[in-house]
C-alpha cells in the first residue's frame, strides 16, 4: 500500500507526464474487485489526489486527512479482497460438485453386472418355485397384491370376498412363501 503523504498538495507523481490520460475508473474498480492488484494501484494514482482533497477539505487537518484517505483505500482492497475470495470459495464448491458428479456417473461397477444378472435370474426362478407351493387361493391373492400392485380392498373386490379373507389369504401365502424360501422372520 503506497503511503499518502506523498499525496500531499504540491508533490509530484512520479513518472505523470504533462497531460495524463484519463483511465475507465470503472473498470479499473472492476479489475481490483476481482484482485488485480496493478489495476488497484493505476485506480489509487488516478483518484488519491481528488479523494485526499476532498478529505482534507472536510476534517481540515492534513495528517488526518491522509490517515482518512488511506482507511478508505484500504477498505476499497479489503471490500475486494472479500469479495475475491468468496468468489474463490464459490468456485471451488461449484468445482466440488461437478467433480463429484461426475464421478457418480462415470465412475466404473465394483461389481460384475453379469453375475447380478444371474443373481436376479436364479432369486427370480427361487419365488417362482415358491409361488408354486401356495394353495390356488393363496397364490391369486399374493399375485394380484405384490405383482398386480393391488390393495387388499381391490384383491377383495376382484376376487369377490370380504376384506378379512383376502388379508388372511395374503398373510398366510407370505408366511409359506418366507418358509419356504428359508428367510428369518
Amino acid at each position: 500500500m503506497v503511503v499518502m503523504s506523498a499525496l500531499s498538495p504540491g508533490n509530484p507523481v512520479p513518472g505523470e507526464s504533462a497531460a495524463p490520460r484519463q483511465p475507465d475508473l470503472s473498470e479499473l474498480l472492476r479489475a481490483s474487485a476481482r484482485g488485480d492488484e496493478g489495476a488497484f494501484a493505476e485506480l489509487y494514482d488516478a483518484t488519491s489526489r481528488r479523494l485526499y482533497g476532498l478529505v482534507v477539505r472536510v476534517v481540515r487537518d492534513p495528517a488526518q486527512a491522509e490517515e482518512v484517505a488511506q482507511e478508505a483505500f484500504l477498505e476499497i482492497w479489503r471490500t475486494s479482497a472479500h469479495r475475491k475470495a468468496v468468489d474463490r470459495v464459490r468456485s471451488a464448491e461449484a468445482a466440488s460438485r461437478r467433480d463429484q458428479t461426475y464421478e457418480a456417473t462415470t465412475q466404473e461397477r465394483a461389481y460384475d453386472i453379469t453375475a447380478e444378472e444371474v443373481e436376479r435370474s436364479l432369486e427370480g426362478q427361487r419365488v417362482r418355485n415358491a409361488l408354486e407351493s401356495l394353495t390356488e387361493t393363496q397364490r391369486g391373492a399374493v399375485q394380484l397384491a405384490y405383482f398386480g400392485g393391488y390393495t387388499h380392498n381391490e384383491v377383495a373386490a376382484l376376487l369377490g370376498i370380504p376384506l378379512g379373507t383376502a388379508k388372511t389369504r395374503i398373510r398366510d401365502g407370505l408366511i409359506r412363501l418366507r418358509d419356504t424360501l428359508g428367510m428369518q422372520s
